[in-house]
């Protein structure tokens, strides 16, 4: 037998300096949207396809086998959210993940996935 203790409660001060890390009310609804708009795995499939580089609407419904209707309502998803961005470029609107923070994200969330043991 060991004199282990096992975990030791924080004090109050702890946990009030600790409860300062919680993001504001907005701050935490706009994070659910973005959890929440990525359940769909349409959605998840189109970010993961533009990390690779730009595309149209043609070229993701040609690689997803998916109609142009139902990739428009997932971009225009991504986009609400700043997930996704769009650029005319000549004749065609082509989507960009937005930033390096989405890049980040969701490899971050592939590389979690691949390591977990399920």
């Amino acid at each position: 037998m060991t004199d282990d203790p096992g975990h030791v409660c924080a004090d109050q001060e702890s946990i009030s300096l600790l409860s300062q890390n919680i993001p504001s009310e907005d701050e935490l609804c706009r994070i659910c949207n973005i959890f929440g708009a990525l359940q769909s795995e349409t959605r998840l499939k189109i970010l993961f396809l533009l990390s690779g580089g730009g595309l149209c609407v043609k070229e993701l419904e040609g690689a997803l086998d998916i109609s142009q209707p139902a990739i428009s309502h997932s971009l225009r998803t991504l986009r609400q959210l700043d997930l996704v961005r769009v650029k005319k470029e000549g004749r065609f609107a082509v989507y960009h993940i937005a930033d390096e923070h989405v890049h980040t994200f969701i490899d971050v969330c592939r590389k979690h996935v691949s390591e977990c043991e399920w």
